[in-house]
């Protein structure tokens, strides 16, 4: 498959030809048009004639890396330094995954390489990640079948690769009930942590803002919607339009956005104290283990920054001039409430968190299996569209899962400012919905709410990953 490059890097290299010899004649290779330069369509086009097939995305991002005058195209300087580069990263990650250090990687390294970052897989499925680098058929990779397979892959390793696929809360869809993120030691050691989590809490303040009208829809739905008094989208955006203006779209972000940080910081400490106390073994933590560590992890997060949560609904529904912001709001319910109305709805919002991070985690690996046993000997890279799919679709599941919790948690939130309004416990408030709406009268407000999760998604993804190469963690 890679026979041309395989001729140039690996044959002849071993012969003790000059590097800078085999990078000229690679070069020669792909320009093409012979101007000194190659650019994305014809290093797509010259690695395709040798039999390597890449994406517009994956060329993109070999140029990008190796672009250093900004022209979107390499020069030979530009192309030989990032290659010298890319081998570097690929013998260091190649050093890493070679737990025994014989030369060589086999199924259980891969196995173990999973594991390290949170994902168990069958013996199997490493197999068959195994075979889809292994050139010779020996069931074992060796330095120079590495460099070949990913000597033009802008994923420089395979351990990259399973970074791709760790279940990660970057696909920021507005609710707060996902697992956290997890990082390697290495991640933890290099500081990176907290640039991932950075870049993953501003992705989250962009797409909540982003999908702030149709959240707000939503809300509206949930608490003001009934059989007698049906919202429809049109309809339910007119009556916000007319009572505020296009201003009023955006009421209560301001508080969603600004719980992101707190509330990721608490989570991520939380969850590495969990992880250590649950794990049976010191180091390695089971897929059960994470998940209870993660739904503990979560569970204290919220509780601390629960008050915000029944602000942000709060400042949501209010009418014009009913607060001046998030201040005025507190004062207010502090003084007419008490205390206690910050923790309206508490429970069932707690409660929430199990079936959705449970659905979600459980939906993820099954699409993530299913993707691997079916396409995994040709490559073990999904691609972005393959894991924003995956995410979405487990991320919806979820949510399908805890909307009736997360929809009495917000009419519990909202009670007290709804005039005439009885303030009814969670089992009093479900028995009546039911009476009065029936089973689905639970799902209120489900459609603006599902129409957010592809903009969200989207939104959150692009603005990670700029966010990524702009404070440098970008691969």
């Amino acid at each position: 498959m890679y026979s041309a490059v395989r001729k140039l890097f690996f044959t002849d290299c071993q012969c003790a030809r000059e590097p800078s010899k085999t990078y000229e004649e690679l070069f020669a290779k792909l320009d093409t048009n012979k101007d000194g330069k190659v650019d994305v369509s014809e290093l797509r086009a010259g690695l395709a004639a040798m039999g390597i097939q890449t994406g517009n995305a994956a060329a993109q991002k070999i140029v990008s890396s190796g672009d250093r005058d900004h022209d979107d195209r390499l020069d030979f300087k530009e192309f030989t330094k990032y290659l010298k580069d890319h081998e570097k990263k690929l013998r260091l990650t190649f050093k890493s995954l070679d737990k025994n250090k014989d030369g060589q990687i086999d199924y259980m390294e891969i196995k173990q390489s999973f594991t390290d970052l949170g994902l168990d897989i069958s013996k199997e499925d490493a197999e068959k990640i195994l075979q889809s680098i292994d050139v010779d058929g020996t069931m074992s990779v060796d330095w120079n079948e590495w460099r070949e397979h990913f000597l033009f892959n802008p994923a420089t390793s395979l351990q990259e690769i399973i970074r791709y696929w760790k279940h990660s809360t970057v696909l920021d869809i507005g609710d707060s009930l996902t697992i956290p993120d997890e990082f390697t030691e290495e991640e933890k050691t290099t500081g990176v942590w907290w640039k991932q989590l950075m870049a993953g809490a501003i992705a989250g303040a962009v797409s909540r803002t982003g999908t702030a009208p149709l959240d707000r829809l939503k809300v509206f739905m949930q608490v003001h919607g009934s059989k007698s008094n049906k919202i429809s989208l049109v309809g339910g955006f007119k009556q916000m339009l007319k009572e505020g203006g296009v201003t009023s779209l955006w009421r209560g972000n301001g508080t969603n956005v600004l719980k992101i940080a707190p509330e990721t910081a608490i989570k991520f400490m939380a969850y590495e104290q969990y992880k250590k106390l649950l794990a049976s073994e010191p180091g390695k933590v089971q897929t059960h283990e994470r998940f209870m560590a993660g739904s503990m992890a979560g569970a204290t997060a919220q509780t601390a920054i629960y008050p915000m949560e029944v602000m942000k609904t709060r400042l949501t529904l209010r009418k014009t001039g009913q607060y001046s912001g998030m201040f005025d709001c507190a004062k207010k319910i502090l003084k007419r409430e008490g205390v206690k109305a910050f923790y309206k709805g508490y429970i069932p919002n707690i409660l929430g968190i199990i079936p959705y991070a449970g659905i979600d985690l459980a939906v993820y690996e099954t699409l993530k299996n299913l993707w691997l046993s079916k396409y995994a000997k040709d490559t073990a890279n999904p691609g972005v569209l393959v894991l924003l799919g995956c995410g979405t679709i487990s991320s919806t599941c979820g949510q399908l899962a805890s909307y009736p919790l997360a929809l009495i948690r917000t009419r519990m939130q909202a009670q007290a400012s709804l005039e005439g309004s009885e303030q009814l416990p969670m089992g009093r408030m479900v028995k009546k919905i039911l009476e009065k709406d029936g089973f689905f009268g639970l799902y209120r407000g489900i459609l603006p709410n599902f129409m957010k999760v592809i903009p969200a998604v989207s939104i959150s993804y692009v603005v990670y990953e700029n966010m990524r190469s702009g404070l440098g963690i970008q691969k």
